[in-house]
């Protein structure tokens, strides 16, 4: 290893961000007989698999150029239920047993395209006054996070059979499906949680270009 790389991954549902670098950290650096910096440059939700992309030795200092970078997902939302995470891990309530048409969900799609604003979960890594608002949410206090002006340059229905949807996404850094998914479930009246997650590209890296983890050398 050179003093530092790009290293595209495909996160398996189930394991975090850190869980990545962590286990990459270990090869990287067992490869290069010394403790080797990794970081990663920008998380993905445990639940959600695709691509993240690591940094390693000097390349660490350029991270923060890589996680503003927008980003394409597919993901596939449950109409008729609310999750207190927004995702499969939290507690889910029954909303609603109405069934948009087809015709009524592209509209709700319509409306969320272009510049909007959109307040990222509770239960997410940005921090409030120092702390993560997970965290915070975690230990009972109430977490207010303001909304922000994110992008949706499209955003297209790939399937939809209810209470299944699934879309296809390209957006801005700073994006949150999962808040898309609540906001698209509120428009149609019905709830909405995302229950798969799968980031496909950032910029003009491709998942299709990434490891698995174990094709890295990381063993479970």
């Amino acid at each position: 290893m050179m003093d530092g790389e790009i290293i595209l991954i495909d996160k398996p549902a189930g394991m975090t961000s850190f869980g990545v670098v962590a286990r990459v950290r270990r090869i990287l650096s067992r490869r290069a007989g010394k403790k080797v910096k990794v970081g990663h440059c920008g998380t993905l939700d445990p639940f959600a698999t695709g691509l993240l992309i690591l940094v390693s030795g000097k390349m660490t200092r350029k991270a923060m150029e890589f996680t503003k970078l927008d980003k394409v997902y597919e993901a596939e939302f449950i109409l008729g239920q609310e999750s207190t995470t927004g995702d499969p891990e939290g507690e889910l309530t029954q909303v609603s047993d109405s069934v948009p048409t087809k015709e009524q969900v592209e509209g709700a799609l319509a409306a969320f395209r272009g510049e909007i604003t959109q307040r990222p979960p509770i239960f997410s890594a940005i921090k409030i006054n120092g702390q993560r608002a997970y965290k915070l949410a975690r230990d009972g206090k109430e977490v207010e996070i303001p909304e922000r002006t994110i992008t949706v340059y499209n955003l297209e229905l790939i399937d939809y059979s209810y209470p299944s949807l699934t879309i296809r996404t390209h957006v801005s850094s700073g994006t949150y499906i999962r808040s898309l998914a609540v906001d698209i479930g509120m428009r149609l009246g019905t709830g909405a949680y995302c229950k798969e997650l799968r980031r496909t590209k950032i910029a003009d890296f491709s998942v299709t270009d990434a490891k698995a983890l174990s094709d890295f050398g990381v063993e479970n």
